[in-house]
């Protein structure tokens, strides 16, 4: 049986590290993604039992799920939609919705209104992400919402940094950007509810944008990419058992394109993990900058240097995995080490990228 285990113990630390770290602000727990592969139903408990009592999505169908289990939780959809179906659905939830645009106001301002009721939402406003979002410079279309549409009750506002992970100096201008905005509405004569603009790298690198909340995701998982300073713990790793132990000949080769041969007779244990399961899988390079393409020529000439060894511990000891990995089997040097079919093994996968595995809390 392969499986994700997650530390429920290590979870809860991290979760109370991030609550301290915050203090007063409050915290909507990002859930999108099925709760960053390790499951939103689980996962949102444990934040809930833990004082985190509000929540963002993504999709509908995790709403729905957070609506089951806490009837009276704020939830955040952090998609803006104008689509009338998706918008009946969410007032049905009783969901806090995103407006991102004059259009999106104007369809949940009118459906609101056709139910006699008055729709919850925040204004989301692009600084830079180039997803959703009103420009700062679309002011005018932005005071028309509290001018004119009744039916739209805003509680809040938000923006999203797109470099908070690697550029203090771009996040910086986005802070500004959006703290000028905020400051040009209420000197308008208008409230704009809660200021939130952090997400979970920003939340770390910059305690001073907390404003009146922050958004965190990844942070709970301990999994940012930068080395941070809260003490954080890596969440989650992979499971399976040893399908097959053999003995290989010198010369003998081991997986696609034969990139491994034997220079001698060792022992070779076959485990059910393969890159379908999310084990050695990478997030592609979408980028196509010079510096992008530049940075990835020269992973590649230290790898042809020096080859990057994938471990996976058998035992508690560490094994290096020989040849390609495949869909769902791996194979691995067990010279020396005392272990048989049917033996557990595991290894580092990141969960966003896990499939065909059961997830289970420890």
């Amino acid at each position: 049986m392969k499986s994700y285990v997650v530390e429920r113990e290590a979870l809860v630390h991290n979760i109370q590290t991030i609550r301290r770290f915050a203090g007063p602000v409050p915290i909507w727990g990002v859930l999108k993604g099925n709760g960053y592969g390790i499951g939103l139903v689980p996962f949102s408990r444990i934040l809930h039992e833990n004082g985190i009592d509000r929540f963002a999505v993504t999709e509908i169908r995790e709403a729905e799920q957070l609506r089951e289990q806490f009837p009276d939780a704020p939830i955040l959809m952090l998609r803006s939609t104008a689509d009338p179906a998706e918008i009946n659905e969410l007032l049905d939830l009783n969901v806090i919705l995103s407006v991102g645009s004059y259009d999106t106001a104007v369809a949940i301002n009118g459906i609101a209104a056709e139910r006699s009721t008055i729709a919850e939402v925040h204004l989301c406003i692009d600084t830079g992400m180039g997803r959703f979002g009103f420009f700062p410079e679309e002011f005018d279309k932005i005071i028309s919402l509290y001018e004119y549409m009744k039916s739209l009750a805003i509680t809040g506002i938000y923006t999203h940094f797109h470099s908070a992970f690697c550029n203090e100096k771009a996040t910086k201008q986005q802070y500004d950007a959006f703290y000028a905005l905020i400051k040009r509405i209420n000197e308008a004569g208008y409230e704009t509810g809660m200021a939130h603009c952090c997400n979970s790298h920003a939340f770390v690198r910059h305690p001073e944008m907390h404003m009146d909340a922050v958004r965190i995701g990844s942070a709970f998982l301990g999994r940012l990419s930068f080395k941070e300073r809260l003490g954080l713990k890596k969440i989650g790793y992979a499971e399976c058992t040893i399908d097959a132990v053999r003995e290989l000949q010198k010369g003998q080769t081991v997986g696609y394109g034969a990139t491994f041969r034997a220079k001698g007779q060792m022992r070779v244990a076959v485990i059910g993990l393969g890159w379908y399961n999310g084990f050695t899988a990478e997030r592609e390079n979408d980028t196509f900058r010079f510096r992008d393409c530049l940075r990835g020529v020269l992973k590649n000439l230290k790898y042809l240097m020096f080859p990057r060894k994938i471990l996976v511990s058998v035992g508690g000891k560490k094994c290096r995995v020989l040849g390609h990995v495949g869909m769902v089997h791996a194979v691995v040097d067990v010279n020396g080490i005392d272990c048989a079919v049917g033996d557990r093994v595991t290894a580092e996968v990141n969960p966003l990228y896990i499939k065909g595995l059961r997830v289970q809390y420890r």
